[in-house]
């Protein structure tokens, strides 16, 4: 496995935010996390990426304990990370933007920025416009984009379709897709199961910080509890 996480806890003081939690990706797939609001999902891409410490449990990555390293170091190994919320820098350029992603690369970033424009043509049009301008899609290409010019090996995604309208959700899950084909494991975070559910070959399910389930992608999609849950349906 590419990704594993063992019996992870993380507490925020008498909080357990996550209650011993087993993850795992393996190299080349597309993994989803679902849950409501406030059910561990975001905690545990923080956990991954080091912002925030498990205070029990195992976090390995190529076989790699990296659950001490701080969040640079995470980011070397071969893991980026979009967070929910896209957090750009509204006032420097998309081109800027861009360059922050790779800012432990050294050398000539051309073939990034290639790789990233190929990938969001509008972004090569809006190179010098301040990212603050955006539109909300745009700023979630540009989000993306940033944690792909690290080259990572595994990209972390957190709620990359949430506030954007239908025509970008479409837009943004394609890319998702070709980006996988382009040799990136993703985990991705969302609350749209549909779409998620489509895209990966594996999900999980977090309910107050547990795994509640855990299938092939396709299975989940057909049952009813994650229907009635998760895409508005009647239990059937």
């Amino acid at each position: 496995m590419l990704l594993e996480l063992s019996d992870v806890e993380v507490r925020y003081g008498s909080i357990r935010a996550l209650k011993g939690i087993s993850v795992s990706v393996a190299e080349g797939e597309i993994v989803t996390l679902l849950g409501a609001n406030g059910a561990g999902k975001t905690t545990t891409l923080h956990t991954i990426s080091g912002l925030v410490r498990a205070s029990s449990g195992s976090i390995r990555f190529d076989g790699r304990d990296i659950g001490a390293l701080a969040p640079h170091q995470v980011v070397a190994l071969g893991i980026g990370h979009a967070p929910e919320g896209r957090r750009i820098f509204p006032r420097m350029s998309v081109a800027e933007n861009l360059e922050m992603g790779a800012y432990q690369r050294r050398g000539s970033l051309r073939e990034d920025f290639e790789r990233v424009f190929e990938l969001f043509p509008v972004l090569a049009e809006r190179s010098k416009q301040e990212g603050g301008t955006l539109s909300g899609g745009e700023q979630q290409m540009l989000s993306i984009g940033r944690a792909l010019m690290s080259e990572p090996r595994l990209l972390l995604l957190d709620e990359p379709s949430m506030g954007l309208a239908p025509m970008f959700v479409t837009k943004i899950f394609h890319v998702l897709r070709d980006i996988s084909e382009r040799g990136v494991t993703i985990l991705v975070v969302e609350q749209n199961a549909a779409q998620a559910l489509a895209l990966a070959q594996r999900g999980y399910v977090l309910e107050t910080g547990s795994i509640a389930m855990s299938d092939q992608a396709g299975t989940l999609l057909r049952d009813p509890r994650v229907r009635a849950a998760y895409l508005g349906e009647g239990a059937a």
